[in-house]
């Protein structure tokens, strides 16, 4: 589970309620799909949503990882949604508007945890969340969290940053995977997607999530490394170990130095990779 979770690009959303989203979401080539019992579910829906998820997920054969968005800590819905996932067996569930409290509601023992950070509390408090051991990863709700910071969207996607690189430090302070990236809400604009995407990657990020399988291609093309990328990587790898293997303590590569740091993202690099 692990090594899987950690090589996740896309995160694919579906509505719990609808059955033909959930299974066309399973069968779409995502990663891993995230069911929502939240946001996607109007409160007197919210059993039969659950329902709906629960047997779906029972009858479909598995092909990525499943995750389950739950109800919101202090909700009278989140108890049900967390008795009926306990008999299905989900990969993780991923809990809205984290913080420390509100993975401690889920209680000592589960599946692991995507904690969407999307209010102003969850990024003061991001790496306390990060350093819990149910949180397995962290991911950035945009919409949200604008709204309440009154954030202007930009093409540059730079009114995030802060929150972006909050949350990139908390994990790697944390010891978790990279976290995952916004939601791109225009699903027709790919060119804009790739990019608010590229410059997640550039600032740490390893994933993305989705609301429609059409932002897959994009999502995985941007985090995937290519073949230039692996191959350079599986040279300095080389090089360096040939260097070590003759008792120095760098080594050069066309030029360049190779030294402990850049051994390391060369072995993320791989790590990455899906070949």
């Amino acid at each position: 589970m692990s090594a899987l979770f950690a090589s996740l690009r896309s995160l694919l959303f579906a509505p719990g309620k609808d059955e033909a989203k959930l299974r066309k979401a399973l069968a779409s080539g995502a990663d891993a799909v995230i069911a929502d019992l939240e946001d996607a579910v109007p409160p007197p829906e919210k059993g039969a949503a659950r329902a709906t998820t629960t047997r779906v997920f029972a009858e479909e054969p598995v092909r990525c990882l499943r995750f389950v968005r739950v109800n919101g800590a202090g909700t009278e819905w989140l108890g049900d949604d967390l008795a009926a996932l306990r008999e299905v067996g989900v990969d993780g569930l991923m809990v809205p508007k984290a913080t420390p409290a509100a993975i401690e509601a889920l209680g000592p023992e589960g599946p692991p945890v995507i904690a969407l950070i999307e209010t102003a509390a969850g990024v003061r408090l991001a790496h306390e969340t990060a350093a819990h051991p149910r949180v397995a990863a962290l991911m950035l709700g945009g919409a949200d969290l604008a709204a309440e910071a009154n954030l202007e969207v930009r093409p540059d996607g730079q009114e995030l940053l802060f929150a972006r690189s909050t949350l990139v430090f908390a994990s790697v302070e944390a010891g978790i995977r990279a976290p995952f990236d916004v939601v791109h809400l225009d699903v027709r604009d790919d060119e804009a997607q790739r990019a608010e995407a590229t410059l997640a990657r550039s600032v740490g990020f390893g994933g993305k999530a989705c609301v429609h399988p059409a932002q897959l291609d994009g999502v995985h093309s941007v985090f995937t490394p290519t073949a230039d990328e692996t191959g350079h990587a599986r040279t300095v790898l080389a090089v360096y170990e040939e260097a070590m293997a003759r008792g120095d303590s760098v080594a050069l590569l066309n030029g360049k130095l190779i030294d402990p740091p850049i051994v390391l993202r060369a072995q993320a690099t791989l790590a990455r990779a899906r070949d």
